[in-house]
């Protein structure tokens, strides 16, 4: 079997888990070089990785480039996607900068495996909401069409990189320890004025720990943020149909892992509830769990590689209304997974 000099840009959350998923899914690797701002020795999983400096030069003979995604005008892939693909390398970007580009492709593997056919050399990876929601509800897309997409999304602390989950934990721990120490107990008069943090907002412009905000990115058009729109206008290019009405709330939520969503659907045909679980039951990357009781939580759901749909369950009062709530690992499937199967999808289909 043909191996390939493979190149991971950042070695944040996202990097770290783009080589772990090569290792554990035994990619064909023949050389693996890894580049960050600094050079330096990290360790994943008991394994050390020597991580260079990044340079133009560094990407000289690779086939692949998965960047991890730092964006903007100082960001990895927009200093150096080009310079990669100069050299021969294609890129495969997890960050925002190219996704709404019309001649990149911004593919889910198993949704538009197509749309790789006519890449110049640099491909994205959708946005982690983006990714689970889209997989989640494309059989059905398929089967009786879609009207309109109301999306409420509950998005892990991962979700903004690995300096906002230090700050989840040391919140609470901080939090906690007060608590502890000055021996407040639930009910007590002082307990709820105890749970605000002392410590300085970093990751967030708000607290994490025992809180939750509406507010993920910053404020758009018609006071919507931006990762609301990234689901809006990255779910009509990767359908390829701008009809598609949908309307999202972005929540950050303090979990350390996995992001969740409530998805309500309404169909443009009828549709027959148990059809839609047998669809959904038989989509590759979906596990679909049936059950009141086993219903997909993201501590359960995290360092798995499915999307996992459960309360799939009808609108009583619109017979083309079907609510869906899904989970998944917004590291690995919502960003570094995704990333890595293009990877394996260019090579099945000889597209390098």
């Amino acid at each position: 079997m043909k191996k390939f000099t493979v190149v991971v840009v950042g070695v944040g959350a996202v990097g770290v888990e783009m080589i772990r998923l090569l290792e554990k899914r035994n990619f064909p690797i023949k050389e693996l070089r890894i580049f960050a701002r600094r050079e330096r020795d990290i360790v994943i999983d008991n394994k050390t990785y020597h991580v260079n400096s990044i340079s133009p030069d560094g990407f000289e003979s690779a086939d692949i480039a998965l960047f991890a995604g730092t964006e903007g005008e100082k960001g990895a892939a927009v200093q150096f996607a080009h310079e990669a693909i100069k050299r021969g390398c294609i890129v495969i970007d997890n960050g925002a900068d190219f996704r709404l580009k019309p001649d990149v492709p911004l593919v889910i593997p198993e949704i538009n495996p197509e749309s790789l056919k006519n890449h110049k050399g640099l491909i994205a990876n959708p946005n982690c909401s983006t990714i689970q929601m889209v997989v989640s509800i494309y059989p059905i897309y398929k089967e009786y069409g879609i009207e309109r997409i109301i999306v409420a999304t509950f998005q892990s602390a991962s979700g903004a990189g690995r300096k906002a989950e230090v700050e989840l934990l040391s919140q609470s721990k901080e939090i906690l320890e007060r608590l502890e120490e000055k021996n407040i107990k639930i009910g007590d008069k002082e307990f709820l004025e105890n749970l605000f943090t002392k410590k300085e907002l970093e990751a967030f412009s708000f607290q994490i720990a025992f809180n939750c905000f509406p507010c993920i990115g910053s404020f758009k058009e018609f006071d919507y943020t931006s990762e609301e729109w990234k689901m809006v206008k990255e779910t009509q290019k990767i359908l390829n149909d701008n009809s598609l009405k949908i309307t999202a709330t972005c929540v950050r939520i303090p979990v350390f892992r996995s992001h969740a969503e409530a998805i309500y659907i309404e169909t443009k045909e009828k549709f027959d509830l148990e059809r839609v679980k047998e669809l959904l039951r038989n989509f590759p990357g979906v596990v679909l769990i049936d059950s009141l009781v086993d219903i997909p939580q993201p501590i359960l759901c995290a360092q798995k590689e499915p999307v996992f749909v459960g309360r799939v369950r009808r609108d009583p009062f619109n017979e083309k209304g079907l609510w869906l709530w899904c989970v998944a690992d917004n590291l690995w499937k919502g960003a570094a997974l995704n990333a890595v199967q293009i990877a394996e999808l260019l090579i099945k289909e000889n597209l390098l």
